[in-house]
């Protein structure tokens, strides 16, 4: 299922790990099949409904639309469950894919770190249509950040594309 040996972290570069897990709904969601659409903007958070997390999750709402004219697809990842999962994007009114790794599968997969070794890692990725990893961002308290970076390389994909 993942290309690199347990606990290498993917970078720049590398083919992104392909997966399935579970969207907000309980509908199973493939990162190929998305990449088949498109830019991936893939971020990893640590839980739903926590300050940052609200805070980073909203950045990216209040982006959807840009990051879609620009030809990309946003989706957040946690272990956090399915149900609260809809309840977070119902809250909040988020227009994109909230995926459900409870296991911690895709994020070991992807190398993402734990802060001080007990919070889930802030990660992410922007992967381009052929599957290559583009772009990533590891900041645990500058979750506005990672909109900011993920916005200017999917511009650059755009461009290149054209």
């Amino acid at each position: 299922m993942f290309g690199k040996k347990r606990g290498d972290a993917i970078g720049v570069g590398d083919r992104a790990p392909d997966f399935q897990l579970p969207d907000q709904h309980g509908t199973p969601v493939r990162l190929t099949e998305l990449l088949a659409n498109g830019t991936v903007v893939l971020y990893f958070y640590p839980k739903d409904d926590s300050p940052g997390c609200t805070a980073e999750a909203c950045s990216f709402r209040d982006a959807f639309e840009v990051f879609r004219e620009a030809g990309a697809q946003v989706v957040g990842i946690s272990s956090d469950d399915v149900e609260r999962h809809r309840r977070f994007t119902d809250r909040h009114r988020l227009p994109y894919l909230l995926l459900s790794d409870g296991d911690k599968t895709v994020r070991k997969a992807y190398g993402v770190p734990a802060t001080w070794g007990l919070i889930d890692g802030r990660v992410t990725y922007v992967i381009d249509p052929e599957g290559v990893v583009r772009h990533l961002f590891s900041s645990q308290f500058r979750a506005s950040a990672h909109v900011e970076e993920a916005l200017e390389v999917v511009r650059k994909i755009q461009e290149e594309r054209r």
